[in-house]
């Protein structure tokens, strides 16, 4: 019984690691996402980093990436900028295997 309690609790601890690691790298990959629209939209240094803590935030709104496409879609056309939706969706997958790297080089 004790054998299966340890192993219930590695997966449960594997588990927790694998999910918070998710979580960290989705979080750089929309800091990335938000540095890469903040430049095609010309904001200023102190924009870009309020910009990138937004685009990170709009990733609580819902499961999924189509929170944050939809902000990054809606902001990028409001600042009249010439980007539709399939190069923002391919941005994203671009900035997540970027974000995916740099936190596997410093792990």
């Amino acid at each position: 019984m004790t054998d299966f309690k340890d192993r219930e609790r590695a997966e449960e601890a594997k588990f927790a690691f694998d999910e918070d690691n998710a979580f960290r790298i989705a979080a750089r990959r929309n800091r990335l996402l938000g540095e890469w629209a903040a430049q095609v939209m010309g904001l200023t240094p102190e924009e870009t980093e309020a910009y990138k803590k937004a685009v990170v935030q709009a990733d609580f709104e819902e499961a999924g990436d189509e929170d944050v496409i939809r902000k990054l879609v809606g902001d990028l056309t409001a600042a009249g900028c010439d980007v539709d939706e399939s190069t923002v969706r391919a941005q994203l997958e671009e900035k997540a295997i970027e974000a995916r790297r740099q936190f596997m080089s410093e792990s």
